[in-house]
């Protein structure tokens, strides 16, 4: 009885202390020291009349989550600042303290509570103990469809002893599955794991490692956590020091959660968080597993807006965590990402909309702004993860955005497979720097990816470079399944593994005054000929010193190319799809196209600047301009 009265006094308290003030402020010292009491001193100055918005500023300080701080609409026309120098940290772990030394290479703590599933060293992501400790066994043969998923294993990869103790990570195309393993059958050396494969995981001699088994604990920098005994064991670097390492560990899903309810029209209104950082959001599946589809469905984010409107994140940081940084879901408008620092996350940056199609306005997802972050280091647990992915929902800016060191797409718009109804149109993706994508660790990706029919959707400006998969597909402007109504000009994309664009099927895109460079196998792609016409490819050039000029699929005669100018280092004579340049365009392709050195400044070091003598100007060509490429402030919380 005596704590219920408690609580209230204590708010009656707070409230006289900030109630006439024009500020909330919240600091470690007090008297307001959490932001959950901050939330609720600002709810209880509404209710006793207060009208107009409120800023709550934090100061620097760590402020560890119990619970993921809920807003709701009665927490609209908030502000939450950190105070310009200062760089609060709002954590949703726990500090992993008294570390003892133990027999071995490994330092022991208590570790009492919820089970979890990441460990941070000193502000350094520790690995979760795994086998091999590099690299990766390899699946005999094509992985398993058989339900539960079998493993068909190499020699002694596999023991007998991780059965309900080590999980299996398996890279398959373009996604993934992680699962327990069950049942291990030595003899036929079959492990049967804990799920359920998706159709679309299949690969040949697929890479698997093992991780989280006892007996993995071998390295220094892994760390393992005993579930039973509630102890976590690590094996420190060299110089790193227990006794002085602050040691955290994750143990909320979610920080912060913006909860509207847009199907009866009430909705979170202009909140602001800005300068914050906002750190450890854990990531957990099934006790059986999970296998993914595409682009880490399935993960969590750190932050999560539903019947969001006009809700902005600006100069904050996420880091250091299992999930996307932020997810705007159902029903959010018109909201802003700006200047953000996402990094170390355990899957992408920033996901936008739903896979499903609402009909209603007030559920549909739409107008969002995510411009000028810095989004690196994903898919750190989640490989398949996206750094900028837009679902359903159309009429999105993605500009001025540095997405780079991830495994899978850097920008994804669209999620409708072919010709059916789709909500994402209207998009701009425009002045973004992509590089080092994919990494050789997963298949079928690119630097900007696009599914179903888009009209209004413009890919403009942006830099493209570096994309690598590990067998098929790293394309650095990839038009996917049903893309079409799309305009793709004034984009510079080079040094991609498989081409620097592929166009599955789709049509009436546009292709206009990009460069396509030094992509190794091929330059330009297409897979399916249909009966309209794939796109029309204008005033472009190509310049490439290996590989071949078109790869795949260009039978028939439902695509234009005209007015071009392609170059090969090498020698005069490119190949069209095997034909003569004179017998490809006597086939009605190409015209007013020329094989000429456009004549860069430097392309030897990537400079695609056209001197002033160049042949492409004189056909029209626009000189791309590349100065405004990338974030126009800095970006993350250090600079507030």
């Amino acid at each position: 009885m005596f704590r219920v009265m408690l609580l209230p006094t204590i708010l009656l308290s707070l409230t006289a202390v900030t109630v006439s003030a024009q500020k909330i402020v919240v600091s470690p010292e007090g008297p307001i020291k959490t932001l959950a009491d901050a939330r609720d001193v600002a709810r209880a100055q509404r209710r006793s009349g207060r009208v107009g918005p409120i800023t709550i500023t934090v100061r620097a300080g760590t402020y560890y989550l119990l619970e993921t701080l809920l807003l709701g609409p009665e927490d609209s026309d908030t502000t939450w600042e950190a105070k310009p120098g200062e760089h609060p940290i709002v954590s949703g772990g726990r500090a992993i303290s008294s570390w003892t030394k133990g027999p071995g290479a490994a330092w022991n703590a208590s570790a009492p509570g919820p089970y979890f599933h990441q460990l941070f060293v000193s502000g350094r992501r520790a690995t979760r103990a795994r086998t091999p400790n590099n690299g990766f066994f390899r699946i005999d043969g094509m992985s398993s469809q058989s339900k539960p998923f079998e493993l068909h294993y190499r020699g002694n990869d596999i023991r007998k002893e991780w059965e309900d103790q080590g999980e299996v990570v398996a890279y398959l195309a373009w996604s993934d599955l992680r699962m327990p393993i069950v049942k291990v059958d030595e003899a036929k050396h079959i492990a049967i794991l804990g799920s359920n494969p998706k159709e679309s995981n299949r690969e040949v001699d697929a890479r698997y490692f093992i991780e989280d088994s006892p007996d993995a604990l071998d390295e220094p920098g892994e760390w393992y956590l005993d579930r039973t005994k509630h102890i976590v064991s690590y094996i420190p670097l060299t110089g790193e020091d227990m006794e002085r390492a602050i040691v955290v560990a994750p143990t909320l899903e979610r920080l912060v959660s913006l909860e509207g309810d847009p199907q009866s029209g009430t909705f979170v209104r202009n909140v602001v968080f800005r300068g914050l950082t906002f750190a450890h959001e854990d990531w957990a599946t099934d006790a059986k597993g999970y296998a993914d589809i595409q682009a880490a469905a399935s993960a969590p984010a750190a932050i999560q807006a539903v019947g969001a409107l006009n809700f902005k994140i600006e100069r904050c940081t996420i880091a250091h965590s299992g999930g996307y940084a932020l997810f705007l879901g159902r029903g959010s408008k018109h909201n802003s990402v700006l200047a953000n620092e996402l990094f170390d996350m355990g899957a992408g940056g920033v996901k936008v909309g739903e896979p499903v199609l609402r009909t209603d306005d007030v559920e549909q997802n739409y107008a969002n702004v995510i411009a000028d972050n810095q989004i690196h280091d994903l898919g750190l647990v989640y490989a398949p993860a996206v750094g900028i992915w837009v679902l359903q929902s159309g009429q999105n800016q993605i500009l001025h955005n540095h997405v780079h060191d991830l495994f899978y797409t850097a920008i994804s718009v669209g999620w409708t497979w072919g010709y059916g109804a789709n909500q994402s149109k209207g998009n701009l993706i425009a002045f973004n720097h992509l590089h080092s994508i994919g990494k050789d660790m997963l298949s079928d990706m690119g630097g900007i990816y696009t599914l179903g029919e888009q009209p209004g959707t413009v890919i403009r400006n942006n830099l493209v470079y570096d994309i690598s998969s590990f067998t098929y597909g790293g394309w650095g402007i990839y038009t996917d399944e049903g893309s079409s109504n799309i305009l793709i000009e004034d984009n510079i994309v080079y040094n991609c593994k498989s081409a620097g664009f592929d166009q599955h099927y789709g049509r009436d895109n546009v292709l206009r005054n990009n460069i396509f460079a030094f992509n190794r196998e091929y330059q330009l792609m297409r897979t399916r000929a249909e009966q309209h016409n794939s796109f029309t490819m204008e005033h472009n050039i190509v310049y490439f010193n290996q590989g071949s000029l078109l790869g795949n699929n260009w039978t028939g005669k439902a695509f234009i190319m005209r007015d071009n100018m392609y170059y090969d280092t090498r020698g005069p004579e490119i190949d069209f799809a095997g034909r003569s340049f004179s017998d490809w365009k006597a086939h009605g392709h190409d015209q007013d196209t020329i094989i000429a050195d456009p004549l860069f400044v430097n392309p030897g070091n990537f400079d695609f600047r056209l001197r002033p003598e160049s042949p492409a100007l004189k056909k029209g060509f626009r000189q791309i301009d590349m100065t405004a490429i990338g974030p126009r402030v800095r970006a993350g919380a250090d600079t507030w």
